[in-house]
């Protein structure tokens, strides 16, 4: 190789070093906790290197002046060297020098929401907000401001609508924006409507879910408008006259309140139904009337199959009508072998579960709870079984 290329390969390698020198210095400083102390060790480095080299070769005076040049750099440098041995397994117990993910922070906008300072605290999560637009708890408390503090419902839908309107968000976000969403409606604006719509995008959403159910048994309840008013208004309550003489009363029966009409009821029940056939509630006490007051097994379970065969159904809730089943076949059948039936199910659908420990408990003592029971007489259903379409086709 020439004089000019061997020239120009060491300025090549000069530089690479220079610049590799370079950046690990602004690295250096960009990571330091004290860069001025650390630029200082740096200029005392570079006075007393050199030194300690040609110290050592100036005879046993100039060997001891190389070993306190020395001493002074490992005290400059001690503590360094240390971190930099040391921080391997401090990065076992702290996760290393990188950086947490960026998230938002809505302490200062919920200080001011206690304070009363409504309007700034929306402000300071609208700026959080813009940093992290898909946040489901910033959009969640700004919807909560909107509605309970600043009496803004258009504002608390639209921002609730929003927020289900991004994609990635988990379907449990959807139901907690729209149930509160349903709540507020109720509560700030006796909007029952509104309310219901809410919870019907719950139903459009997941259809089919638990939430589903759930929401489609709270729109159920929901009542009118009129009655949430009246709930509100100053009521008079009326109080009825005692009975005169009590205490020559024969008997007590006359105290008693009236009992309600079960065939009205079931009717009621019924129409009930036709308008909202996922209301558990209501189909268990239709389910409980058809088996207690008409004696009619068949018609109660009927109802309750439909309850137990509905997808997505809590396992507490499934096992509650299994129960359920099984004690009208002992106290209004007698029959043995279809409870046994209804606790298997239990088992062999929640198997190793505590659920599934209960029953097999209470199957172990069916026979106990059998016994004793008296045979009990049919009750045909008459005219409302002609009223309801209830009538079942006599077999010939």
């Amino acid at each position: 190789m020439t004089r000019i290329g061997l020239i120009i390969q060491s300025v090549v390698a000069a530089l690479i070093f220079v610049g590799l020198l370079g950046w690990w210095m602004y690295r250096s400083l960009r990571r330091s906790e004290e860069p001025v102390r650390l630029i200082v060790k740096w200029i005392i480095t570079a006075l007393m290197a050199p030194a300690v080299f040609l110290a050592g070769g100036a005879g046993p005076y100039g060997t001891i002046f190389a070993l306190v040049i020395a001493a002074v750099l490992v005290i400059t440098w001690g503590r360094s060297i240390c971190a930099v041995v040391a921080r391997p397994f401090e990065n076992l117990f702290t996760g290393g020098d990188v950086p947490p993910d960026p998230q938002p922070f809505y302490s200062i906008a919920q200080a001011k929401r206690k304070k009363g300072q409504f309007q700034e605290a929306a402000f300071e999560i609208h700026r959080q907000l813009e940093r992290f637009p898909n946040d489901v708890t910033g959009q969640l408390l700004l919807a909560e401001i909107q509605a309970e503090n600043l009496n803004d419902l258009a504002g608390a839908q639209l921002t609730i609508e929003r927020l289900c309107s991004q994609p990635g968000h988990a379907p449990a976000h959807f139901v907690t924006a729209f149930n509160s969403l349903a709540d507020w409606h109720l509560k700030f604006g006796q909007d029952v409507e509104s309310a219901r719509q809410a919870l019907e995008k719950i139903i459009e959403l997941l259809p089919g879910s638990e939430a589903a159910q759930i929401a489609a048994h709270r729109i159920a309840h929901l009542g009118t408008t009129e009655s949430l008013l009246a709930s509100h208004d100053p009521q008079t309550i009326r109080v009825r006259p005692g009975v005169a003489n009590v205490g020559l009363l024969k008997e007590s029966a006359s105290l008693q309140k009236p009992a309600e009409d079960p065939v009205a009821q079931a009717a009621a029940y019924v129409k009930h139904l036709e308008e909202h056939p996922l209301d558990s509630e209501v189909r268990e006490k239709l389910a409980l009337i058809y088996a207690q007051h008409y004696q009619r097994l068949d018609l109660a379970t009927e109802q309750l199959e439909q309850l137990i065969q509905q997808p997505n159904q809590p396992g507490k809730l499934q096992a509650r009508w299994l129960n359920l089943l099984a004690g009208l076949h002992i106290d209004y059948g007698h029959d043995f072998e279809l409870a046994k039936g209804a606790l298997q199910r239990i088992i062999d659908f929640h198997a190793g579960t505590a659920l599934a420990a209960m029953a097999q408990q209470r199957l172990d003592h069916l026979k106990l709870d059998l016994k004793g029971k008296d045979q009990s007489h049919v009750v045909k259903l008459g005219s409302y079984e002609q009223n309801i379409g209830l009538k079942k086709k006599s077999s010939s």
